[in-house]
């Protein structure tokens, strides 16, 4: 119950440090890294932690400003010092460790991309509980105003999410809407109008949302306040830290859960002090566009 009331109360936001093995090598290059330093999956996932474990060692990287973190699989078993990496964020920085637990998308079909199934759902949640793993984090992605096609998205994260949340882990929602799609607030409507017939479906659960920050400033509202949800985050989605700041300082009770945004800039050349530095600056914008 601590950690519960530490996330749903608290000022702060998430940090999306989950880039898996597809997203990986655009990481690392945005961090100085080419494809021609490493030869092979394991070689790329180490360079991957190191960066991870620089951002979450950084003294920039604190409980006064960072709620949870958002780890990789392959991240959840590694070490940093001498502690799993959950066991450090809690233990060491007091950081909730939260977990990426879908496989990827499936095709485009009815204009979204659902996520392929979860065959180890189980196994990898029970792993997670051994880890000290608080809560989950899954994606699919809408790419027009379709309303099947976002009905089946809403159907599935609430399926698979309420599956998690009987595991005894907080599972967060993340039915992404591209935000480049022309119908972007169309498709913002129909879904609020399915999550919200989900949620007042429900009775005592606790739920979170990671949503695209809408094109209607305070259009989750309904959503934040539901006695269902911990708490609602926003994805960056592609903005710019700058864009991505401004249009969430306009969404009251909406936090960041942002990824791209929250490592730009950051590279691998940069010394302690330039790092650090860079990564306090970025930490302050995005914390204070969270309780703005």
């Amino acid at each position: 119950m601590e950690k519960i009331k530490k996330m749903r109360e608290e000022p702060g936001f998430i940090a999306a440090l989950d880039q898996s093995g597809g997203s990986t090598p655009k990481a690392l290059k945005l961090y100085g890294i080419n494809e021609d330093s490493y030869s092979n999956d394991e070689e790329m996932f180490n360079l991957v932690h190191k960066m991870r474990t620089r951002i979450i060692k950084s003294p920039a990287f604190t409980k006064e400003h960072i709620l949870a973190a958002i780890l990789f699989e392959n991240t959840m078993d590694r070490m940093i010092d001498d502690k799993y990496s959950a066991d450090y964020l809690w233990d060491v920085k007091e950081i909730l460790p939260i977990l990426k637990v879908d496989k990827g998308l499936m095709p485009l079909e009815n204009g979204v991309s659902l996520m392929k199934p979860i065959d180890n759902l189980d196994d990898l949640l029970e792993r997670a509980k051994n880890r000290n793993i608080f809560g989950t984090k899954m994606r699919s992605v809408i790419k027009e105003a379709n309303e099947k096609g976002i009905a089946d998205i809403v159907d599935q994260q609430f399926e698979i999410g309420l599956k998690i949340y009987e595991k005894g882990l907080i599972p967060i929602l993340e039915p992404e809407v591209d935000i480049n799609i022309p119908d972007k607030e169309e498709a913002e409507i129909i879904l609020k109008e399915k999550i919200l017939e989900k949620l007042n479906s429900l009775d005592n659960v606790n739920l979170m949302f990671k949503l695209t920050i809408p094109s209607i400033d305070n259009f989750y509202e309904e959503i934040i306040n539901n006695k269902n949800v911990v708490r609602v985050v926003a994805l960056s989605g592609g903005y710019t830290r700058k864009d991505a700041n401004e249009k969430l300082s306009r969404n009251h009770g909406l936090i960041a859960s942002f990824s791209r945004a929250l490592t730009e800039g950051l590279n691998v050349n940069q010394t302690e002090e330039e790092f650090d530095n860079l990564l306090e600056s970025s930490i302050k914008g995005i914390y204070d566009a969270s309780i703005s």
